[in-house]
């Protein structure tokens, strides 16, 4: 026991030293025996400290276990004094009542004998005597009856006697039962804190064997431990001064660490500013240049003479029906309004017209994109814009409009008027309106009173190689309401029809034919000037349109001059000497607005559905065909006449005698003639 006092003292230092060590942080020497032995001894002291800890669980699970049985048998025995008490109590109650009735009983019986003696010794008493007699016997019926009641009670106490006594030998049962359970609890729990007493012996034991294998071998190694701890103390002060610099360091680090982030923040968000600045200024440029170079491109176009093609993409509607064939499969280029991007079969397709108009886009904004072309008309210049597109686009929509939104058409002869109006000083304007349509290859006179009577297209005889229309019946108008009444009329004789893509599609190419005479009241300079506008009948495909009969023939007739004006486009585009301009006479009819005899501006209507996509590719290639035609710049027909030839020039009303139309509707005087391509200027002195 000395010994092991002292291995247990010497065992508090060793530890209390090898806290101080771990305390301080030591770098482990490589490849050192002690270190390597010093680390098993820790893990076998540390697995011993866990089955110590393990026996003490278990020792305290056996202790609670012995504490509940112990806290049983208080409870089964307090239960057992209860039941004997109420027992004696009961017994005590019952003895009570028993002894009572034994007194009752005997005092009963003590008044009996005399009542008895009574009534044999006085039967021939007196009549007093009888009367006494009678009291008495009726006193003595009501004594028995007591006696009886008694008797009863007795009887009844007596039952209750052996109720008790057979309650009192069950409970005496219940107690020796209860004894019995008690006693081989008290045994069990004695067997179990006996065996359990074993266990925690031969685990102490154990653990104090394998501590004192464990202590000699760590009295063994501590002398080793101990040298060791001479070698390592001046490296221990080395590193404990290097821990005390680096801990420094380490409390001076976050400081420098925000100091430096504050400087690269700031010198960072300078950096964004400035780059946020320069970019704004280049998106400023760029978009600056790319207006520049619009407006330049524009000036080119026109100069070249090329065909002008915008496109305009209807809004969906409801009769696009729903689900993914409805879905949308245009979208735009939100910093460049020249270039449509199509979805088709999951390919994006781009194309670069002159300008693209989404769906949010109104006829105002699509009129004055064609503004400045209709006004040219004014000055001399012969303008043709025709719409394009699948039937069911809205070309009728953008050309015709509706009494509510009207549009190119009305709104160009509105505009037309206004500027009349203001050049009404110096000027003296004539307008003339003529309307035709080309049904099955058949060209038609919308304002003719015959409308269903087939007309030609002729040279004029003067061989200036214009065009004109003999019999097409031409209106001189002078206000807004004579336009309304003309388009009412040449709407009511144009043919629709419904078709499967279409309520109400166009079945023929639709020709508005205006044209502006003016005189400078000044000069005496004559100008002439045309503007046609085209509204062509929509190609469409027969399986989808559903066309029979009479509406698949107007189908292959469309189809057909749409065709033949794809090839009129080829070959100017291609430069060919031979222009199939009499293939169709949709073709024919445009011959001076495709040769280079006026400015030529396209509207291709493209719908943005999936359902459509198809035939929106086919009418965007072939804008982008049309607008790389040249066809040079258009001419301006302008004549200086003496003022002595001035009312032989004056124009009959038109509205009294229909004249030819056309690219001229009658064919020009000798007097006033014009080439195209040059503008002839004769200066006459002034009679």
């Amino acid at each position: 026991m000395v010994e092991n006092e002292r291995l247990r003292q010497e065992m508090r230092r060793c530890e209390s030293e090898l806290q101080e060590l771990r305390a301080t942080p030591v770098a482990p020497c490589p490849g050192c025996e002690h270190s390597q032995e010093s680390a098993q001894l820790r893990d076998k002291l540390s697995q011993l400290q866990l089955e110590v800890a393990e026996n003490k669980g278990m020792l305290s699970e056996l202790n609670l276990e012995v504490q509940q049985k112990t806290d049983r048998l208080a409870e089964v025995e307090l239960r057992l004094k209860d039941c004997l008490a109420e027992k004696a109590q009961e017994e005590e109650r019952l003895s009570r009542r028993l002894r009572d009735s034994h007194e009752t009983i005997a005092s009963l019986r003590a008044l009996s004998p005399p009542v008895k003696y009574v009534i044999k010794t006085v039967e021939v008493e007196s009549p007093k005597t009888k009367q006494a007699l009678s009291e008495s016997q009726a006193r003595n019926q009501h004594l028995q009856e007591q006696v009886a009641m008694q008797r009863q009670v007795l009887k009844e106490m007596e039952q209750q006697l052996q109720s008790s006594h057979q309650l009192t030998m069950q409970l005496r049962a219940q107690i020796a039962m209860y004894e019995s359970e008690l006693e081989r609890a008290h045994g069990q729990m004695l067997e179990e804190m006996q065996s359990l007493e074993e266990d925690k012996n031969r685990a102490i034991e154990e653990a104090f064997a394998r501590a004192q294998v464990e202590m000699k071998a760590v009295h063994e190694n501590l002398a080793g431990v101990r040298t060791n701890l001479l070698t390592l103390q001046p490296a221990l002060r080395t590193l404990t001064n290097d821990y005390n610099g680096l801990k420094r360091q380490v409390r001076s680090f976050p400081l420098l660490l925000q100091e430096a982030l504050r400087s690269v923040k700031a010198e960072i968000g300078q950096a964004i500013e400035e780059v946020n600045s320069n970019n704004q200024e280049l998106l400023r440029k760029y978009r600056r240049e790319l207006q520049l170079r619009k407006k330049c491109h524009n000036e080119l176009v026109r100069l070249k003479g090329n065909i002008r093609v915008i496109a305009r993409v209807r809004p969906i509607t409801k009769e696009d029906g729903e689900g993914p064939e409805a879905a949308n499969a245009v979208t735009f280029d939100p910093d460049d309004d020249a270039i449509i991007h199509l979805l088709h079969k999951g390919k994006p397709v781009s194309f670069e017209l002159d300008k693209v108009f989404s769906p949010r886009a109104s006829q105002q904004d699509v009129f004055q994109e064609v503004q400045a072309l209709i006004t040219s008309c004014i000055d001399g210049f012969n303008v043709c814009i025709f719409a394009y597109g699948q039937t069911g686009a809205g070309k009728t929509y953008t050309m015709e409009g509706t009494h509510e939104n009207p549009g190119i058409n009305q709104r160009a002869l509105q505009l037309l008027f206004s500027e009349v109006q203001e050049k009404a000083s110096d000027w003296e304007y004539t307008i003339t309106v003529s309307a035709a349509e080309i049904y099955n290859e058949v060209l038609r006179d919308l304002l003719g009173k015959e409308p269903q009577e087939k007309l030609e297209i002729r040279l004029c005889p003067d061989g200036s190689g214009q065009l004109y229309v003999p019999g097409l019946t031409e209106f001189q108008v002078q206000c807004v309401d004579d336009i309304n009444k003309v388009f009412e009329f040449g709407h009511t004789n144009r043919t629709t029809e419904f078709t499967n893509l279409n309520e109400h599609s166009s079945r023929s190419h639709a020709l508005l034919i205006v044209t502006v005479r003016g005189m400078d009241c000044s000069t005496g300079l004559r100008t002439t000037g045309k503007l046609n506008l085209v509204d062509l009948a929509g190609s469409e495909r027969v399986g989808k349109s559903g066309a029979e009969g009479s509406r698949l023939r107007e189908a292959q007739h469309i189809n057909k001059s749409l065709s033949a004006l794809g090839d009129v486009i080829a070959a100017l585009r291609s430069r060919q000497g031979h222009v199939p301009f009499r293939n169709s006479k949709l073709t024919y009819l445009l011959q001076d607005s495709l040769s280079g005899d006026s400015k030529t501006l396209m509207v291709v209507q493209v719908s943005p559905v999936e359902k459509n996509t198809s035939e929106t590719l086919y009418s965007l290639k072939f804008a982008e065909r049309v607008r790389s035609v040249e066809l040079g710049p258009g001419p301006r027909r302008a004549e200086l006449g003496s003022w002595s030839s001035q009312e032989h020039l004056e124009w009959e009303p038109a509205c009294q005698t229909p004249q030819p139309s056309a690219r001229a509707h009658s064919a020009p005087s000798s007097g006033t003639t014009s080439r195209p391509g040059s503008i002839r200027r004769k200066l006459q002195p002034s009679a």
